[in-house]
């Protein structure tokens, strides 16, 4: 650990040489890119130089125990050393965490999606009901919600909501979040007070990047027609929606909700680079098979991840087995401790797996 953390400091010292040369400062793309990686070292040089102090006066402390003469000083001496050998052992354990492989794309925004899965009406409601559930997380949070695309019904679910979310390390909060979620709950229409079981999907894309996504024209197909559905009185009166499909991919994506066809290509494109950019990485991720397995659950949209049991008022993940007994606080955007869980949990995985950097 101690030669890795060296390097560290080694890097971070050479970063800080070359973002004052004149030449990467005229240079907008390595000076952002510098800037970055020297402000993620950062941390870990601060602890490390914490960390060298400590064991500096542990050592100055057992030096005196075993030399001096004076009781007092002696055991004054005793007290600091139990106290530093506990912040010793605490910072050794952040550091390990600090050096685990740092995912490239925690620093991205996000595209997100839900989609109504089994449970008719219900489960578009449940998936409305997580919209504003990551909404207003998205608002605790500083972070910008943008609706890209939407299939609202009228009773105010949806069977579709595409939303891109920009902020401070959106990804690396929510990335977890993929998957089936699950809803047990009593709906409004149900007579007899029947619990039903209805579903909605969540997919968590990290939105790219012009550099990572290269799309030549050539292999669009963009097709423009009349936008169909609730949405107010534009809807019906010009060509406006616009559907795209990758030829290479098969990938396809439609957006309506503007009134403006230029807007909703904007969109739409935003849409297609990052579930493009999401195909790319699942092969990338296929060759490094040991650290994804050891993820908190593959990220299949499939995985049935969490439950939403309303009578009971409790949420349960089931990837790391945990239960929460305050759904009406979580459903508002409280999901910060169902958050801290799981990024702990993955943390933990991979440190007992060894991995590192």
């Amino acid at each position: 650990m101690f030669s890795k953390l060296q390097s560290v400091v080694d890097r971070y010292n050479e970063l800080e040489k070359k973002l004052m040369d004149p030449e990467i400062i005229s240079d907008r793309v390595k000076l952002v890119e510098y800037t970055k990686e020297r402000s993620h070292l950062q941390k870990i040089v601060e602890k490390y130089l914490e960390y060298k102090k400590i064991s500096t006066d542990l050592d100055n402390n057992m030096e005196i125990i075993s030399s001096t003469s004076d009781d007092d000083l002696r055991d004054l001496a005793k007290e600091e050393l139990e106290e530093l050998e506990t912040l010793k052992k605490s910072l050794e354990e952040e550091i390990k965490v600090l050096l685990l492989p740092r995912d490239p794309n925690d620093d991205k925004d996000i595209i997100l999606e839900i989609r109504a899965g089994t449970g008719g009406d219900e489960a578009a409601l449940f998936a409305a009901d997580l919209f504003r559930m990551y909404s207003r997380y998205a608002e605790k949070n500083n972070w910008k919600v943008e609706v890209l695309s939407s299939s609202p019904i009228g009773l105010g679910g949806f069977k579709e909501i595409i939303v891109q979310i920009k902020g401070k390390k959106v990804y690396s909060k929510l990335k977890y979040e993929s998957g089936a979620h699950r809803v047990q709950r009593v709906p409004e229409t149900e007579a007899s007070g029947r619990i039903h079981t209805s579903a909605a999907t969540v997919v968590i894309l990290p939105e790219a990047e012009d550099v990572e996504v290269n799309i030549n024209p050539i292999d669009l197909l963009i097709d423009v027609y009349r936008a169909g559905g609730a949405g107010g009185q534009h809807v019906n009166t010009t060509d406006s929606a616009v559907r795209i499909t990758h030829l290479p991919t098969g990938t396809v994506v439609t957006c309506q909700d503007e009134r403006s066809q230029h807007k909703n290509k904007d969109k739409a494109m935003k849409v297609l680079k990052a579930r493009i950019f999401e195909k790319m990485q699942s092969k990338a991720d296929a060759s490094r098979s040991s650290e994804r397995k050891i993820m908190v659950g593959s990220g299949d949209r499939s995985d049935r991840i969490r439950t939403y049991n309303f009578p009971q008022g409790r949420i349960t993940d089931h990837r790391i087995g945990l239960t929460l007994y305050k759904l009406e606080d979580f459903m508002n955007g409280g999901i910060d401790d169902m958050i801290t869980a799981l990024i702990t949990y993955n943390q933990s995985e991979l440190l007992k797996s060894g991995i590192s950097k």
